[in-house]
């Protein structure tokens, strides 16, 4: 017998959280962690727009990193995060999705945009409870995030479209494990329709 799954509840109201859309993962001609994300940005850039228009919060996730102590488990795993120096401009939002004034970036060392971040309080101060999570990468970070959202109460929504990975199988069988344990997984143009 298969695992039952439904589509959760509309939230009430909705923040976007957009992670580590920045150059060390947009851009593969700086970054060996990166890999062409130009149909990502796009969606992200239509999410954006709305958000902004609606007048709803937008935060945004970066990672770099100032100390060898930090997270460096997770580095001697994924050595290449190394090249994520803070001050290396890998860690800047790439401009095609560049933050407006007022929008934070949080500054992470793990893969979610919860651990060790204010990102809950900011979530809780701005009044939400359903969170649409974007960027890069699916099986990394946007699943980590993800997790942290439903560990946090939160509704949530990963639109296809508006996430990527530099590995297609990885980025598809986790958007499948999303859908069915966690989160709803949609189309960008239903989670457009379910926002307005």
């Amino acid at each position: 017998m298969g695992l039952q799954t439904r589509r959760l509840t509309k939230a009430n109201n909705y923040a976007l959280v957009v992670v580590d859309m920045s150059v060390g993962f947009t851009d593969p001609s700086k970054s060996p962690l990166a890999s062409d994300a130009t149909s990502v940005v796009e969606a992200n850039q239509r999410l954006l727009t709305i958000f902004r228009e609606q007048g709803w919060p937008v935060l945004f996730t970066t990672v770099a990193y100032s100390s060898p102590d930090q997270a460096y488990i997770f580095r001697e795993k994924l050595p290449g995060l190394n090249v994520l120096e803070l001050g290396s401009g890998l860690e800047d939002i790439d401009e095609r999705v560049a933050p407006l004034e007022g929008e934070p970036v949080i500054l992470k060392h793990w893969p979610s945009g919860f651990f060790k971040t204010d990102l809950d309080q900011r979530l809780r101060a701005a009044g939400v409870d359903g969170v649409v999570v974007t960027g890069l990468t699916t099986s990394g970070c946007v699943r980590a995030t993800a997790l942290g959202c439903l560990q946090h109460e939160y509704r949530t929504i990963v639109p296809r479209e508006a996430v990527g990975d530099r590995d297609e199988q990885a980025h598809l069988a986790n958007l499948r494990d999303l859908e069915l344990k966690y989160v709803d997984v949609l189309s960008l143009k239903e989670t457009i329709s379910t926002l307005v």
